[in-house]
């Protein structure tokens, strides 16, 4: 039986919600796909390495980071390697990048799948950084070593908005994309329309551990901005980089302005747009709107939404309605049973 050997670079919440996933459908996969999934390496910044050619023990890996806070030196597959050394040396099938994001240059994770796709290996990314800063080159790198590059969980947390591009929309032209892409500024505005302050707003969102201590990637759009790039990147062909995009964050947003819009019958909501002008060009906005009550947009009940205009399937609106981490682990699952199915008939 053919195996696919995944080195996974990063092992945070995606990357344990993944191997929940896997280890759970394992066994149902190699009847499904013909091919045996094993994870041979885990990589992780602060918390250690892990290293068997044979394949790991997941549920120990899960295990050990959850209950020791990392893995253990002592342990028998414990090593010391850094991601780009793994990128570079291991012989693996499939590298999973999971890294933090680093939405200013998408490096060094956009050298790990540049290093992979160049060995001829398939790469699988839930870090928008490489698809916002780098996508044509690394689609291009890709195709032209006859690899695999997925990448669904960069966007609404796997909700196959990509899986459906490449299924289902192989001719439809998109001219406009348009929604709302953050979860973060969902909550802080939707709270601050309550009457709560700002600074209060953060403090309950940290309290229950939904914020982080530096909000800012979320606050001043560039999470937001991040999403958006890639989107019209993939489905648009835009070529378009973060530091091109017109981005106004929701900091500057009052609980008066937001009692005004209530006034008005409308919620102010951070939206990101973007569409291709009929000369080509490219117009690419996140900033705080007054969007109508009424409006699918303005449902407290929604993560994230976006619609996509195409030429021959219309309007199209895609809805999430929950966050749970399964969904994050979901999306890299299913990109890697993508992999497995390429793998089965080759």
């Amino acid at each position: 039986m053919k195996t696919c050997k995944m080195s996974v670079l990063g092992f945070g919440v995606a990357g344990k919600a993944f191997a929940r996933i896997l280890l759970a459908n394992r066994e149902q996969m190699i009847k499904d796909k013909g091919v045996e999934p094993i994870v041979i390496s885990i990589t992780t910044g602060s918390r250690g390495c892990l290293y068997n050619p044979d394949g790991l023990d997941l549920a120990e890996a899960v295990r050990q980071l959850e209950e020791e806070g990392k893995f253990n030196p002592e342990y028998k597959d414990y090593a010391v390697l850094d991601s780009m050394t793994v990128a570079e040396t291991i012989d693996y099938d499939v590298l999973l990048e999971l890294t933090p994001l680093n939405i200013f240059t998408g490096q060094p994770a956009a050298d790990h799948i540049r290093t992979a796709l160049k060995r001829g290996k398939h790469a699988v990314s839930a870090n928008k950084g490489p698809l916002a800063w780098y996508y044509k080159e690394l689609k291009d790198l890709a195709k032209a070593n006859s690899c695999c590059f997925f990448f669904e969980t960069t966007v609404m947390a796997g909700v196959p908005i990509f899986d459906m591009a490449d299924s289902s929309m192989q001719y439809c032209k998109v001219d406009k994309i348009e929604g709302i892409l953050n979860a973060t500024t969902n909550f802080i505005l939707k709270e601050m329309g309550k009457g709560t302050s700002y600074e209060d707003t953060l403090k309950m969102g940290r309290e229950r551990g939904f914020l982080e201590a530096d909000p800012s990637m979320d606050t001043d759009g560039w999470d937001a901005t991040a999403k958006l790039t890639v989107l019209m990147n993939v489905l648009m062909d835009a070529n378009l980089t973060p530091d091109k995009v017109d981005r106004t964050g929701i900091s500057g947003v009052t609980p008066e302005e937001i009692k005004a819009a209530a006034e008005r019958g409308n919620i102010i909501k951070l939206m990101c747009r973007g569409s291709k002008n009929a000369d080509g060009t490219i117009t690419a906005k996140v900033a705080p709107e007054e969007v109508p009550a009424n409006n699918s947009f303005a449902n407290d009940e929604l993560v994230a939404v976006v619609s996509i205009y195409t030429d021959l399937l219309g309007k199209l609106d895609i809805m999430q309605y929950g966050l749970e981490t399964s969904v994050t682990g979901y999306g890299v699952f299913i990109d890697v049973c993508r992999v497995l199915d390429w793998m089965s008939v080759r």
